[in-house]
């Protein structure tokens, strides 16, 4: 298929919205971690206002060809071949079969969407091994190192989740979806509307994972009144801080997920991402306080919270839900081909 061009403008996505196919999905960064390797947060992407309008028709992974930017070399690769490695960099190989199969197939999705639509960080290269622009990717030194005498009953669970689901990609209207998922939410998943608009098969779902659950579910920044009032002036410039700094946050605003919308900070109106950026929070689900001379960000969950959330799939592949129904709960409205 030819190749499609990325977001250019909001006009364009509400255009693809009613065409109606919209694809959208994070940047799967997944940095890779040893011991207790976790799925990490990804930064989004822009969706395609275009989409091809012939259906997806399910291919094998072997016969699933596409290049990769490895450094400075572009290789060309199988599914079959490629897949495995970048489930294993996505989570832990401990996680449930089921949970393991729907990460499998969610991947593959945005693997198979990338095929159509070029990224413009690297033209010449349909994915990257870059977490923070692609998806994450361990190959085998890496996965031997954090594994040690795991290592082949750890790589035997991930091949299998692979092999099972062997090309099943998600569809919507017939396209292979933009696959978004991140590593854990605060109780209910992000709503793709708070970013780009309707998405039918991208809305807020509950999601069970609890502290119990996820390594550093509820985590803390502290940041010295001086250090905060400079990195808001970093972005907001027109930011007005009095003498008082508990008088400095004004008005809070919640989506429906209950992430921070915006946050009005000396009179200047900053949204849940942008604050997630400047001080480096895992997820835009927190709360911010003044206390003992410091402004303290409370934090829960790992991610931008769209789509599958992939401890909260684990949670329910724990619980007795296949990956078929895993999938069906995080993507409504899809179908897997």
């Amino acid at each position: 298929m030819m190749k499609r061009i990325f977001w250019a403008s909001v006009l364009l996505v509400m255009a693809a919205i009613i065409m109606p196919v919209l694809f959208m999905r994070e940047n799967v960064s997944g940095e890779y971690l040893s011991d207790e390797p976790s799925p990490t947060p990804s930064e989004l992407v822009s969706p395609s206002p275009t989409a091809s309008y012939s259906a997806y028709e399910k291919v094998p992974d072997e016969e699933i060809t596409f290049t990769v930017l490895d450094g400075e070399e572009v290789k060309e690769v199988t599914m079959a071949s490629y897949l495995p490695y970048v489930l294993a960099a996505e989570v832990p190989a401990t996680f449930s079969e089921e949970a393991l199969k729907a990460q499998a197939v969610a991947a593959r999705t945005y693997i198979v969407y990338c095929t159509e639509h070029t990224n413009p960080k690297h033209p010449q290269a349909d994915m990257c091994t870059e977490a923070g622009c692609c998806m994450a990717y361990a190959d085998e030194t890496e996965l031997r190192g954090n594994w040690g005498d795991s290592f082949d009953e750890n790589f035997s669970a991930i091949r299998e989740a692979v092999t099972e689901t062997d090309g099943q990609v998600l569809t919507y209207s017939g396209e292979a979806i933009l696959a978004s998922f991140h590593s854990s939410s605060a109780g209910k998943t992000e709503n793709g509307s708070e970013l780009w608009g309707d998405v039918p098969y991208l809305v807020s779902v509950n999601s069970p994972e609890t502290e119990n659950d996820v390594p550093d579910y509820v985590t803390t920044v502290e940041v010295s009144k001086e250090n905060f009032r400079e990195t808001v002036l970093l972005l907001k410039t027109d930011a007005a801080f009095t003498e008082d700094p508990s008088a400095w946050v004004t008005e809070t605003e919640l989506d429906e997920s209950g992430r921070v919308s915006t946050m009005t900070i000396g009179g200047a109106v900053l949204t849940g991402s942008e604050l997630r950026k400047l001080f480096a929070l895992r997820s835009t689900a927190f709360t911010l306080e003044y206390k003992d001379g410091a402004f303290l960000f409370t934090v829960t969950g790992y991610g931008h919270g769209l789509g599958m959330s992939q401890y909260g799939a684990n949670v329910m592949a724990r619980n007795g839900f296949d990956y078929r129904e895993i999938l069906a709960h995080y993507y409504p409205e899809t179908e897997i081909c």
